[in-house]
């Protein structure tokens, strides 16, 4: 922010003026410490041009001060970012990114960790403030200050203008490193195949998806499609058995396909998308708004942006997750009808999970959905029964549920109507 301002630590004006009363007051220093004229008439010069610098200091210390203060506070990360731009300018050029990162750091009049060395010198100059017996007698009779402060101003005419694009280039340089480090750490993951045209289908296809932030060793994998307009993957299964997790390691891997990372899967072709999505809403006690309200705003959002697609923008991905919960289930039925309806309606794909089996047979879900469900596996062991899940997704709605049965095994006892 310093350098790119168009403020100024001095003038060029005073900084010869700081000169010449500098030099003046050396001078006559060493002339009144000599018989080359009288003694008294000497010491009154140098007295006389102390006061002119006491003067001068008062009116513009304060200003240089602050400049001191800001560069200061960043002085030591100098010398970090330094290292950092050495080793952009080691990194290979084999690629075009690479070599216009390079070039923007490395070029000969505008050479980043050259040209934060010498301010990082003068600094190293600056600070000799902190040591006062040096710095008083420094600023009375050479004015030092504003010799610094010539040199930064220098400083800051020559390259101030090229520092955003330094820093600019060394983020894009770290995001890289970031993208890079996740192949690295991940050599079974794939880059996705991401169509950037807007006439292609508009489909995301996946085989052996898994959620990147899932240890390897627990991570199972599914072969995962959804899309085209007009349809939707409609995810049942019992509670714990993968139905959020499936919906959350799309919703990732598509941020991560278009930030040019890597993505937890074996192949992955998708279009560009935007992902929208009802997961995890919260109520407001401040805004009075419920839990019930707060999903259905939410909602409202998600259909209007798939209304507004325009040709050639990215395609929109909805991830809705057990939604409208906050109500009665006869309500929530038609209620989440009615939004998978405008949403298809809009031409936008997406993925509901639910534990309503009754969604898979009514239109226009029945006709749209790709129907996929998880399971659970009951055992009986001998302090009880015991639940396990293996995440594998299935064909077809899901064939059991299991909530009575946590009831059972948290020790709730069995529930009251052996009907249910």
């Amino acid at each position: 922010d310093w350098a790119a301002s168009p403020q100024l630590p001095m003038g060029g004006h005073w900084v010869w003026i700081a000169r010449l009363l500098a030099a003046a007051t050396v001078a006559m220093v060493v002339v009144a410490s000599t018989d080359l004229i009288p003694a008294d008439l000497g010491w009154a010069v140098v007295s006389l041009l102390v006061v002119v610098n006491i003067v001068l200091t008062g009116v513009f210390a304060p200003r240089i001060h602050e400049v001191y203060r800001t560069i200061s506070s960043r002085h030591d990360e100098v010398g970090q970012y330094r290292e950092l731009f050495d080793a952009m300018r080691r990194m290979p050029t084999s690629s075009a990114q690479l070599g216009r990162l390079h070039a923007a750091v490395t070029d000969e009049a505008a050479d980043a960790s050259a040209r934060l060395e010498e301010l990082s010198d003068v600094m190293n100059l600056a600070d000799i403030r902190k040591v006062i017996l040096l710095y008083v007698p420094l600023q009375l009779l050479g004015l030092w200050d504003f010799h610094i402060a010539g040199k930064l101003t220098r400083w800051k005419l020559a390259h101030g203008q090229h520092v955003p694009q330094w820093f600019a280039a060394l983020g894009e340089f770290e995001a890289l490193c970031s993208l890079a480090s996740l192949a690295y750490l991940h050599p079974d993951w794939t880059f996705a195949e991401v169509d950037e045209t807007s006439d292609g289908e508009v489909i995301f296809s996946a085989d052996q998806l898994g959620h990147p932030l899932i240890a390897p060793t627990h991570c199972v994998r599914n072969d995962v499609t959804v899309g085209p307009p007009g349809r939707l993957l409609l995810v049942t299964g019992s509670n714990m058995s993968g139905k959020s997790t499936l919906l959350r390691s799309i919703g990732a891997n598509v941020f991560l396909a278009q930030a040019g990372a890597p993505v937890c899967a074996a192949r992955l072709h998708m279009p560009r998308l935007r992902v929208v999505t009802s997961m995890r809403i919260q109520d407001s006690l401040a805004d009075g708004v419920s839990f019930f309200l707060a999903e259905l705003q939410r909602l409202k959002s998600i259909v209007d942006l798939a209304a507004e697609i325009e040709p050639g923008e990215p395609a929109l991905l909805y991830l809705l997750d057990e939604i409208l919960q906050g109500t009665n289930s006869a309500e929530r039925f038609v209620a989440v009808q009615t939004v998978i309806a405008r949403l298809l309606e809009a031409g936008a794909i997406g993925a509901v999970s639910t534990h309503d089996l009754k969604l898979a047979t009514v239109e226009p879900i029945r006709s749209a959905a790709e129907i996929v469900h998880f399971r659970e596996q009951m055992h009986s062991a001998g302090e009880g029964p015991r639940m396990t899940f293996d995440y594998r997704l299935r064909d077809g709605v899901a064939t059991s549920t299991n909530a009575l049965a946590l009831l059972e095994m948290i020790g709730l006892g069995k529930p009251l109507d052996a009907g249910l």
